[in-house]
């Protein structure tokens, strides 16, 4: 992905107060406190290794960590590796599966990505982008997440539906697409800090940046955050 600082979607004049001169500065203070409020932000998805993370992480769209890790204990004693996975019936794996939403597209998906890693990679999970991406059911947040999780790798910036709300709200981005927001990101940020700046994000839009009643009295960040005065403004 190229990378650069954008902004996009920002005109100059609408950027949030300071940011015209120092971009990068304000955000790396907005990372600095948030790391104080969250020092271990990891992903909440529970995994042993690559291959439970990968499942855990296409479990997850569109559904709570709590839900997938409700589920994945039992999933991965039945389809342990890639290669079980794979030859995984259709209808027992979306029992299995059911309650973490789209079952029947995820199930397809997992059985289609296992059968990937076999055929391509002899059942193990690379870790390499172009290849995370090229399997079924498997985008830049997916290997983002994966990338950064299980190897330490920090090939982007992951850009899930909290991370996408914060960014716009602190000004990090003003970008509509997962794609522009992430470059945004990775434009602001120094790439030893990418993987922390997904999890960080995401534990705050949890905790006190939720999307219809954000916490903004409570926030550490809510003076650096162009968003906030209008949110307090509108409290009872």
């Amino acid at each position: 992905m190229e990378v650069s600082l954008s902004w996009s979607g920002w005109p100059e004049m609408a950027r949030p107060p300071g940011e015209r001169s120092h971009p990068r500065r304000r955000a790396g203070e907005i990372l600095a406190r948030l790391r104080k409020e969250y020092p271990a932000a990891v992903t909440a998805l529970r995994h042993e290794n690559p291959y439970q993370l990968l499942v855990a992480t296409i479990l997850s769209a569109q559904c709570t960590d709590e839900r997938v890790n409700s589920v994945t204990p039992g999933l991965f004693r039945q389809y342990p590796d890639a290669v079980a996975l794979a030859s995984a019936r259709p209808a027992e794996l979306e029992t299995a599966i059911r309650s973490t939403g789209f079952f029947r597209m995820k199930a397809r998906n997992l059985i289609a990505c296992s059968a990937a890693l076999v055929e391509r990679h002899e059942g193990r999970v690379p870790d390499v982008m172009e290849a995370l991406v090229a399997l079924p059911g498997v985008g830049r947040k997916t290997a983002n997440v994966v990338l950064g999780q299980a190897f330490g790798i920090a090939s982007g910036v992951v850009v899930d539906t909290h991370v996408h709300r914060l960014a716009q709200r602190l000004g990090l981005s003003g970008a509509d697409t997962p794609e522009r927001i992430e470059a945004d990101l990775m434009s602001l940020f120094d790439r030893g800090d990418w993987i922390g700046v997904g999890s960080t994000l995401i534990l705050h839009g949890r905790a006190t940046c939720a999307a219809r009643t954000p916490k903004c009295d409570r926030c550490v960040v809510a003076d650096l955050c162009p968003s906030a005065p209008d949110f307090l403004s509108r409290r009872p």
